[in-house]
């Protein structure tokens, strides 16, 4: 048997003799303390024990009471009642479920005891390692269910209107995501929305507010698409929304506006007290001229990457982010993709991914990687992904990471 700690708990610190022979007999560590002295005590003080030997005159109230503060200290020792004279002071604490120790203390007996004790810490500690265990799979079972439920919010496929190549990098920092895309059709197939978001925060809490926001973005704007493209036919153009922009009437320009004005109302007026917010780039892109209208609240600045080798341009913000303040504006921004271009929407993951050293990946080196690529596309996420990796080396992820590119294709060239 290892080697029983034992804290003898006594109000005159005074052990029988007959008591402290047996357990130096048995080779036990003792400590003797008064029930004052243990909880008083400051936290980490007392020593690891796996026998509380409490006097008989002690009541069982103050017994429990000390057993408690050695358990808020990760203790779980045995409590027996001990008595050298006036046994019948053990009867409460036998009914309280206390073991106990009568004399004459012979050592034989008194190993016997603490065995038993040592014993049933051990079971106690395996039976808590079992119960720790079962719970960390369940927790990591309904964790896995939550990433089940949330690659079910993402899409399953991405459409791509003829000349067109959209393709998605999607790494979550741990089992659910705070980041989320969507790519889906509007106006009678007629548009297309490009939505790259990124929630405050990361885990289970970020998730379900990203399922939330997904939901309201984009039912709001196929509901308002089907309204803009009633009216379009009717009045021969889309009509505009003086209140939140001035700009010339876009097809498509209403979903947008009514998605993610809508989804802000919705966030501000419902869940502010939470304290969730998103950031997101929502694009509505016109596949056939290359048109894009384009809500940026408070993302990071999508890079249209030329396919001629002029300049990156950065998509800067047109409001704040969604969900922290109500009422407030947000304005259309307008970008034209040209064959051989590049959109390249991404989360701050990206740009906030750490090297081994702490250093940011950072907006600068994103360009200067975004115009070293060679390729488009695929290509391009191929080139990032490397990027990234070369960067970041054996450190540990520590953002969720998206990337979307959305390559328009040059048309062939043909011989002369």
């Amino acid at each position: 048997m290892a080697q029983t700690k034992v804290l003898i708990l006594d109000e005159r610190r005074d052990v029988p003799p007959g008591l402290a022979k047996a357990l130096d007999a048995v080779g036990a560590e003792t400590h003797t303390c008064t029930p004052g002295d243990v909880l008083a005590a400051s936290p980490g003080r007392m020593p690891a024990v796996t026998a509380l030997l409490a006097h008989a005159t002690l009541s069982p109230h103050t017994v429990r009471s000390v057993a408690r503060r050695l358990a808020d200290e990760g203790q779980q020792p045995t409590v027996v009642a001990y008595a050298d004279r006036d046994l019948h002071l053990l009867d409460g604490h036998v009914r309280a479920g206390s073991d106990y120790l009568i004399p004459p203390f012979h050592p034989v007996l008194v190993e016997a005891r603490l065995r038993d004790c040592h014993q049933h810490a051990e079971l106690n500690r395996n039976m808590e390692e079992v119960a720790a265990h079962a719970e960390l799979l369940s927790y990591e079972r309904e964790l896995e269910i939550g990433r089940e439920i949330q690659l079910g919010f993402l899409p399953d496929a991405l459409p791509s209107p003829d000349g067109w190549h959209i393709r998605v990098r999607f790494r979550p920092a741990r089992t659910v995501a705070g980041d989320f895309y969507d790519v889906f059709e509007l106006v009678n197939r007629r548009r297309l929305a490009l939505v790259v978001a990124d929630v405050c925060d990361k885990g289970v809490g970020a998730a379900l507010f990203m399922a939330l926001i997904r939901s309201l973005l984009r039912h709001t704007a196929e509901q308002s698409g089907l309204q803009n493209l009633i009216a379009a036919d009717l009045m021969g153009e889309e009509p505009g929304w003086a209140e939140h922009t001035r700009a010339i009437p876009v097809v498509g320009a209403t979903p947008l506006l009514n998605a993610v004005v809508g989804t802000n109302s919705y966030l501000t007026r419902n869940h502010i007290k939470q304290g969730y917010f998103a950031t997101m780039f929502f694009g509505v892109l016109d596949p056939v001229t290359g048109n894009l209208v384009y809500i940026n609240g408070g993302h990071n600045p999508p890079v249209l990457v030329s396919g001629s080798g002029a300049p990156p341009v950065l998509l800067q913000p047109t409001g704040p982010a969604v969900g922290v303040m109500p009422d407030c504006t947000f304005s259309l921004g307008y970008a034209q993709i040209s064959p051989g271009d590049t959109l390249f929407i991404y989360t701050d993951g990206v740009t906030e991914a750490r090297s081994e050293t702490g250093r940011f990946f950072g907006e600068d080196l994103l360009l200067e990687q975004l115009t070293d690529a060679a390729g488009r596309g695929e290509e391009l996420l191929d080139h990032m992904d490397g990027a990234l990796s070369e960067f970041v080396g054996q450190a540990e992820q520590s953002d969720d990471i998206t990337m979307m590119a959305v390559h328009w294709r040059a048309p062939a060239k043909t011989a002369d």
